[in-house]
């Protein structure tokens, strides 16, 4: 009876570190923003640079370095920011339809509002892969999200 209470307790205290774990990584697989912002939905990071003026004054431009954006090959995105006293800039990479992991590369400042990465996005098997990179600033005590879609891959 003694041992059948003890295997209880340890599952119960499992499941609790598990629940403690989620709770504290929560913020970085899931965060939190003050300012969403939506970008120009006619703007295609396939294409070139995407800008958007964010209501408190201010600019974000995000580009891609290498066009057509590529899979399973490094390629270069840009951050531009204007206006803004930036603290940390993040690009978070999630597929739509598929999970394709955790992709949040760490940006080097460049200066002059100018954030860089390098970044390797995963294939898919089905061939075509939609995309969303999340643009994660935290400028002025705010944390700014804006969320911009694009399509890769070949159409099958």
């Amino acid at each position: 009876m003694n041992k059948r209470i003890l295997i209880d307790l340890i599952g119960v205290l499992l499941i609790a570190l598990v629940v403690i774990v989620g709770y504290k990584l929560s913020p970085l697989l899931l965060p939190k923003s003050d300012v969403v912002v939506q970008p120009d939905p006619a703007c295609d990071l396939q294409r070139g640079p995407c800008r958007v003026l964010l209501p408190a004054g201010g600019s974000i431009e995000l580009a891609m370095g290498t066009l057509p954006i590529p899979l399973v090959r490094p390629f270069e995105v840009r951050i531009a920011t204007e206006g803004l006293t930036v603290a940390k800039v993040e690009v978070d990479f999630a597929g739509v339809d598929m999970n394709m992991g955790y992709n949040r590369p760490r940006f080097v400042d460049r200066g002059n509002g100018v954030y860089v990465a390098e970044v390797t996005l995963p294939v898919c098997i089905s061939g075509q892969m939609e995309w969303q990179a999340t643009v994660l600033i935290e400028a002025g005590g705010r944390r700014i999200a804006i969320p911009y879609r694009f399509a890769t891959g070949s159409v099958a």
